[in-house]
């Protein structure tokens, strides 16, 4: 059975729709644009120069703000370089993170090499193996209209992993500026600087 690949900014875009206080981390690149595309927050962590950093960066402030939903928006490559996160992730089982993988079977940073994701490898069924709560593969944007659901419930640690297509796009480019994102963020929270 084929399916049409979801459109990476149309998806981003259904996921943070009435988003509240949610902090969102996002994967090196095409994460950070298509976020940054649905709108700048001050509850936007960009990761740049960190691959395979966004899920523990999640998991970090997903434990450290229980009163908090925590999303990831990474890309399968991504994901593949930080596979030991999904055990630790697992193991630590905030119910308010959630990581959303947006996979398009490419290394879409690098030239768009084939990823492990595009040979096959479901990074979904690695989370569930490692016992997350909840694990998907969304083929649909009802898929992505439930995904933020439950987001939004704070009751399961979350993993979906949502067919994109590997259409280029512009980028939207957020600050750059590793210690303003952090600030910002952290202002957000209430933290005094």
């Amino acid at each position: 059975m084929t399916h049409i690949l979801l459109k990476r900014r149309e998806v981003v875009t259904e996921l943070l729709q009435d988003r509240g206080d949610t902090i969102v981390v996002t994967g090196l690149g095409s994460p950070s644009y298509d976020v940054m595309a649905a709108g700048d927050h001050d509850l936007n962590y960009y990761l740049w120069g960190a691959m395979g950093g966004a899920a523990m960066v999640g998991l970090g402030l997903a434990k450290s703000r229980p009163d908090h939903n925590v999303l990831v928006v990474t890309g399968d490559g991504e994901m593949l370089m930080a596979m030991g996160a999904f055990a630790t992730i697992a193991v630590q089982a905030p119910k308010n993170l959630t990581i959303a993988i947006l996979d398009n079977g490419y290394y879409g940073e690098t030239g768009m090499q084939l990823s492990h994701a595009g040979r096959g490898v479901e990074l979904d069924k690695v989370a569930a193996s490692v016992k997350f709560d909840w694990t998907a593969r969304i083929l649909d944007m009802t898929g992505v209209q439930d995904l933020r659901e439950r987001i939004h419930a704070r009751n399961a640690l979350n993993c979906a992993t949502i067919a994109i297509d590997a259409v280029e796009v512009p980028r939207v480019l957020p600050s750059r500026d590793g210690v303003y994102i952090k600030n910002r963020v952290m202002a957000a929270l209430g933290h005094k600087l």
